[in-house]
């Protein structure tokens, strides 16, 4: 509505009527339809959500335009619930076995049956679809570029102390069926041929003797020797011996004499004139040929 009026002249006024700011009449809270089940079976959910809406055109527009005080809340139901029917559970496939020359790759394949969002039921496999998806397929067929091949390593040697093992190294082809020429393998990446082992410490070298010889005299008192050699381990001469223990190379020895045969007895007697017959035999000086002439009756047997 406007009003005017002249007063004064020349003057002209004009007032507008003031209009209604409350505008939440003309907007209300609406429910869309239902959305589509969030599953085909096995129980899933469907959701009604609220939207503001212009009463005029019934157009969508934003929330704020509302009262939010009388907001509807969003409703949810379930649906579908009955269980699914059997299927294949297929896994993610695993990693090749060979980077070349063929390998496999696998992957787990059952049937089973969902009862609900939480309920799940494992089935022979003929409750199932036919063909069964494979569980197993050839995968890196490209052929394997040269490689080195070792062999096992050998014992340790020698078998005490420092020593090393071995073993053989060979350039072979993609599929192994083939021995190349070395250079055909990268030389960088060629495996040890040699390792250093100890097995365990070695003994000390030690005195070796040999048997004793024979006594230097036929009869009585006389010298015989032996060897005595220090040796190590390996039987190869050493000179780390403790000499403290080394053992004796020469021993005194004695052959007993044999008297010579005779019809008389009484032929062998000591000679008159040699009184020191007692002392021959107490220094062992029978094996002397003189002295056992001289004291024959004292030195019998002796």
């Amino acid at each position: 509505m406007v009003l005017v009026r002249t007063e004064p002249q020349g003057i002209r006024y004009k007032f507008n009527a003031p209009v209604g700011r409350d505008g939440s009449n003309q907007y209300s809270w609406h429910y869309t339809p239902w959305t589509k089940c969030s599953v085909l079976c096995a129980g899933g959910s469907q959701i009604q959500s609220v939207v503001c809406r212009k009463l005029s055109d019934g157009s969508t527009v934003s929330n704020h335009f509302c009262s939010p005080e009388n907001k509807l809340l969003e409703r949810q139901r379930l649906c579908n619930t009955e269980p699914c029917p059997p299927a294949w559970v297929i896994g993610n496939w695993s990693e090749c076995s060979r980077s070349c020359n063929e390998g496999v790759r696998t992957r787990s394949v059952f049937c089973k049956r969902k009862i609900s969002a939480t309920e799940e039921k494992t089935l022979d496999d003929a409750s199932c679809s036919h063909p069964r998806p494979k569980m197993l397929e050839p995968c890196n067929n490209q052929t394997c570029p040269p490689e080195w091949v070792a062999l096992d390593w050998s014992e340790c040697t020698p078998n005490c102390g420092p020593g090393f093992r071995h073993r053989i190294v060979l350039c072979k082809s993609g599929d192994h069926s083939a021995t190349l020429p070395t250079a055909q393998c990268h030389e960088a990446s060629k495996p040890p041929t040699s390792m250093r082992c100890n097995l365990r410490r070695c003994p000390p070298p030690r005195w070796v003797t040999g048997e004793w010889g024979e006594c230097s005299a036929q009869c009585g008192l006389g010298q015989q020797r032996r060897s005595v050699q220090c040796l190590a381990h390996t039987g190869q001469p050493s000179s780390e011996c403790v000499e403290a223990l080394q053992p004796p190379g020469m021993q005194q020895c004695e052959t007993k004499c044999e008297s010579g045969p005779t019809d008389n007895p009484e032929e062998c007697k000591d000679v008159n004139k040699v009184a020191y017959c007692p002392l021959v035999l107490k220094f062992k000086f029978c094996s002397r040929t003189y002295f056992r002439q001289m004291c024959c009756k004292t030195c019998q047997g002796h």
